[in-house]
C-alpha cells in the first residue's frame, strides 16, 4: 500500500512539472490567443512526464530502499568516533559554504549556482577533515564539557577493548595474565569465535576436540573466576569469511586491541592500523636477559643440526644450542654463553662447554 501512495506521489510531482514546464514554454516561446490550445499545451507534457514518472517510480523506490539499507549498514559498522567528527566537519563545512555562497551569490549568470557548488564541495571536504581529526575534535569539546584537562585526560584514558582470537583462548596464558592484573578489560569475545571453538571441540580429531574443550574451558574460568569485565559480542561480518579478517574489522570498529598468538594475524593486522597484544612476544620480553660470558648450568637431551652440537633448553623453553655438546648427550653440564640470537620466533643461545674453555687454557698454559 505504502509503494503504491508513493508511486502515486512520484506521478503526480512529474505531472506538476510537466505542466510548469508547458506553461513555461507556452508564454516564453508561442504566443497562443486560443485558451484551450495553450491548455492542450500545458497538458501534453504534463501526461507525458506524469506516465513516465508512472513508470519509472517502482525501479526509483527500489533504488531508494537499496541506498538506504547501504548506508544504514555502513554507519552502523562506523565508529561513534568517526560519526561525530565527520558530522561536525560536515556543519563546520556548510557554514563556511553558506557564508562565501553568500558574498559571491550576486556576480551575474553563475553567482546564484556558487552556493550550491560550495555546499557541496565544502560539506565534503569537511566532513573528511572532521573524520581524520575526530580526536582532536573531540578533545575540544570535551574540554568544554568537563571543564578541565584532567578530567579530559581521565576520558581519554579510558582501557580499550581487547578483543581475543581462537588461538590465544587455546593457548590458555591469556588467564594467567588477567589474573596478575597486568590486563585491563574488558576482554571481547565475538561470537564467531565462540562458533571457531565449537567447531573444533566437536571435531573427530582427538587432539583438536582437547584443544577446542580446552579453549571453552579457559573462558569459563575467565568468565567465572577472574575479576574482570567480559563482553560477548554479536557483530558478524558475513561479507567476511575469514575469522582473521573478522578480527581485525572488529577491532577497527571499536577502537580496541587484538589478543593473539598467530604471527601472521599479527602481520595482518599491523599493516592495516590495528594494534596487536601479541602473548608471545610478551612471553619473550620477560624471559631473563641472558649475556654473553654467564656461566649456566643446563641438561643436554639431544644432538644439533650442525656436527658436534647438543641441544639443551632452559624452563621457558629457550633453546640453547651447545658447542661440542654432542659428546655429553644425557649429562648436567656447566656452559659458557658465547652470544644470544633473537628471532621473530623466540630467543636462541649458544653456548661451549666450560670444560672445553678450561682445556684450552690449560694446553695454553702448557704450551708456554
Amino acid at each position: 500500500m505504502a509503494r503504491k501512495l508513493v508511486r502515486a506521489a512520484i506521478a503526480i510531482f512529474c505531472s506538476v512539472v510537466g505542466f510548469y514546464l508547458g506553461h513555461l514554454a507556452s508564454s516564453t516561446f508561442f504566443i497562443i490567443y486560443n485558451n484551450k490550445m495553450k491548455m492542450a499545451l500545458m497538458a501534453f507534457p504534463a501526461l507525458i512526464l506524469g506516465l513516465i514518472g508512472f513508470i519509472v517510480a517502482p525501479r526509483l523506490i527500489e533504488w531508494v530502499l537499496q541506498m538506504t539499507v547501504w548506508t544504514e549498514g555502513k554507519l552502523q559498522k562506523m565508529p561513534i568516533q568517526d560519526l561525530l567528527g565527520g558530522a561536525i566537519g560536515l556543519i563546520i563545512g556548510l557554514i563556511i559554504a553558506t557564508l562565501l555562497g553568500n558574498s559571491f551569490s550576486p556576480i551575474p549568470i553563475i553567482g546564484p549556482y556558487l552556493p550550491i557548488v560550495a555546499s557541496v564541495l565544502l560539506g565534503y571536504i569537511g566532513m573528511s577533515v572532521g573524520i581524520k581529526k575526530k580526536e582532536d575534535l573531540l578533545s575540544i569539546f570535551s574540554f568544554f564539557k568537563f571543564g578541565s584537562k584532567e578530567k579530559v585526560a581521565k576520558l581519554e584514558a579510558k582501557p580499550k577493548p581487547k578483543i581475543l582470537d581462537t588461538s590465544v583462548i587455546i593457548d590458555g596464558r591469556i588467564a594467567d595474565i588477567c589474573k596478575t592484573g597486568f590486563v585491563e578489560g574488558p576482554l571481547v569475545i565475538p561470537n564467531f569465535v565462540l562458533e571457531e571453538l565449537r567447531h573444533i571441540a566437536d571435531s573427530a580429531d582427538v587432539l583438536k576436540r582437547n584443544r577446542g574443550r580446552r579453549g571453552l574451558d579457559i573462558l569459563n574460568k575467565i568468565r567465572k573466576e577472574l575479576n574482570i569485565i567480559v563482553q560477548i559480542s554479536d557483530k558478524d561480518f558475513e561479507d567476511i569469511p575469514e575469522v582473521d579478517s573478522k578480527l581485525v574489522k572488529l577491532a577497527q570498529i571499536m577502537d580496541g586491541y587484538v589478543v593473539t598468538n598467530d604471527f601472521n594475524l599479527n602481520k595482518v593486522a599491523e599493516l592495516q592500523g590495528v594494534r596487536v597484544l601479541n602473548i608471545n612476544e610478551l612471553a619473550n620480553a620477560i624471559k631473563p636477559v641472558v649475556l654473553p660470558g654467564e656461566e649456566m648450568s643446563v641438561q643436554i637431551i639431544k644432538d644439533g643440526k650442525e656436527a658436534g652440537q647438543g641441544v639443551a633448553y632452559l624452563d621457558d623453553g629457550t633453546m640453547i644450542v651447545v658447542e661440542n655438546g654432542r659428546k655429553v648427550i644425557g649429562e648436567t653440564v656447566n656452559v659458557l654463553v658465547t652470544s644470544v640470537l633473537q628471532t621473530a620466533a623466540g630467543r636462541m643461545i649458544f653456548a661451549k662447554l666450560k670444560s672445553d674453555e678450561r682445556k684450552n687454557t690449560n694446553e695454553v698454559e702448557g704450551v708456554g
